[in-house]
């Protein structure tokens, strides 16, 4: 019996794009690759992450109470202070994600701890999702 391949917590196309620091690119990373979301919660083996916001973990800024959201180019990059469990989604997660919370989330912050950290308003990322 074939063991099944473990995915790899890492877009490299992600990463190439915040080296860049390259919105149209990260754009693309987004649409076509893969990108770490830390969550609360260990997800269920081989099942999605729901879109619930209580799996995904979302930073509050103290300053205006406002959310954001943290995504990663690998799983590497997420910073130890963050609870330790993550998942690997696509774009059309992330589009369907900040559509159903995107009033909520006011930045979307890429590998914010470095090694190239980047941020976007949400609406500019649901924006280029929907092209």
């Amino acid at each position: 019996m074939a063991k099944k391949k473990q995915p790899s917590f890492r877009s490299d196309a992600l990463a190439e794009a915040l080296e860049k620091q390259d919105m149209a690119a990260v754009a693309f990373a987004l649409r076509n690759d893969t990108f770490v979301v830390p969550l609360m919660k260990p997800g269920q083996r081989d099942k999605p992450t729901d879109t619930n916001t209580g799996d995904v973990w979302l930073y509050r800024q103290p300053e205006s109470g406002k959310l954001a959201l943290l995504l990663f180019s690998d799983a590497a990059n997420k910073p130890a202070a963050l609870p330790p469990f993550v998942a690997l989604h696509k774009g059309l997660w992330l589009h369907d994600f900040l559509r159903l919370h995107g009033e909520d989330i006011d930045t979307v912050f890429f590998d914010i701890a470095g090694p190239h950290p980047m941020q976007a308003p949400a609406a500019e990322i649901m924006r280029v999702l929907d092209l």
